[in-house]
C-alpha cells in the first residue's frame, strides 16, 4: 500500500499525514520516457504485468482442452459461463450474444484484474484508478456501440437516435439535443468517471486505515497504540468490501456496455 506515514513537521513533532491524489502519480522508474506520455512507472508496470497475467491464466487453462475439463479449464469455462449468462445473453439474448461475447466477455476479465491489483500486496494500485485507463475502455465500449448501430441500421441510426419517432416535429428543438448529449456524450463520460472514481475511492480508504494503522502504532504511542486495533480492523474489511466492488465494478461496466449495444440494435432504428 502506497502509505502516507507520519513525518516530522517544522516543529519537529510527529503529525499524521492523509492520503493524497499524488499517490496516483507515482514517479518514473529507471528514468524511461521520462516526462513524455509513454513514462514508465509503476502504474504502467501494474498494467503490463496484469496484462501477462492474463494471457498466462487464458493459455494454460487452455492448452490441454479436453471433453472432460481439468481443474483449471474448469474454473475458466464456469467463470466464462458466468459472464455469457449474465451479462452478454441478459443484455443481447443468446443470438446477438454470440457475436458480441468475444469482446464484453475479454471486457469483464480485463476491468476485473486490472482493478483488483488495487488490494494486491507489493502493487496496491488499481490498473483503472488513472483515467487514462478507463477513457480508453470506455472509448471501446463506445465504438462497440457506435459498430452495432451503424452496422445493423446502416441509413437510419443516427436519425432514429437524434430524432424519436412519434414526436411532434417542434419538440426536436429540445428532444434531439437531449439524445444527442446523453447519447452519444454522456455515456460513455459517465462509464469512465464510475469506473475511477470508484477505484480512487476505495485507494483512499484503503490509505487512511492502513496509514492510520501505522501513526496510532508507531508514532502516536501509548494508549493510542489501541486505536491501531480498530483501524487495522477497518483496513482488512474494506480490503474484503473492495475486492467486492473490484468485481461489480467491471459486471457493470460490461453490462452497460451490453446494454448499449441492445439499444443500437433495437429494431425502432
Amino acid at each position: 500500500m502506497l502509505l502516507p506515514f507520519a513525518t516530522d513537521d517544522e516543529s519537529g513533532e510527529g503529525g499524521f499525514h492523509g492520503p493524497s491524489l499524488e499517490e496516483f502519480t507515482p514517479p518514473s522508474l529507471f528514468g524511461i520516457l521520462e516526462g513524455t506520455p509513454l513514462e514508465i512507472n509503476r502504474l504502467m508496470l501494474i498494467r503490463f504485468l496484469v496484462v501477462v497475467v492474463i494471457v498466462l491464466l487464458f493459455w494454460l487453462a487452455t492448452r490441454n482442452m479436453r471433453v472432460v475439463p481439468g481443474r483449471g479449464q474448469s474454473v475458466l469455462e464456469m467463470a466464462i459461463d458466468f459472464v455469457r449468462v449474465n451479462v452478454v445473453e441478459q443484455a443481447l439474448g443468446k443470438k446477438d450474444g454470440a457475436r458480441y461475447a468475444g469482446l464484453l466477455i475479454s471486457m469483464f476479465f480485463f476491468i476485473t484484474f486490472m482493478n483488483i491489483t488495487g488490494v494486491i500486496p507489493g502493487l496496491n494500485l488499481a490498473g483503472t484508478s488513472v483515467i487514462g485507463m478507463p477513457i480508453v475502455l470506455a472509448l471501446v465500449s463506445y465504438g462497440a456501440f457506435l459498430y452495432a448501430g451503424i452496422k445493423k441500421h446502416p441509413g437510419t441510426f443516427f436519425k432514429s437516435s437524434l430524432f424519436p419517432p412519434n414526436v411532434p416535429w417542434y419538440l426536436y428543438l429540445i428532444v434531439t439535443p437531449i439524445e444527442f448529449l446523453s447519447t452519444f456524450i454522456l455515456r460513455p463520460v459517465t462509464l469512465a468517471i464510475r469506473l475511477l472514481m470508484n477505484m480512487v475511492a476505495g485507494h483512499m480508504l484503503l490509505v487512511l486505515c492502513f496509514s492510520a494503522t501505522s501513526f496510532f502504532l508507531f508514532t502516536a504511542g501509548g494508549i493510542f497504540g489501541f486505536f491501531s486495533i480498530g483501524t487495522l480492523a477497518f483496513g482488512f474489511a474494506f480490503t474484503i468490501f473492495e475486492i467486492l466492488v473490484a468485481v461489480l465494478q467491471a459486471y457493470v461496466f460490461t453490462f452497460l456496455t451490453a446494454t448499449y449495444i441492445q439499444l443500437a440494435l433495437a429494431e425502432e432504428h
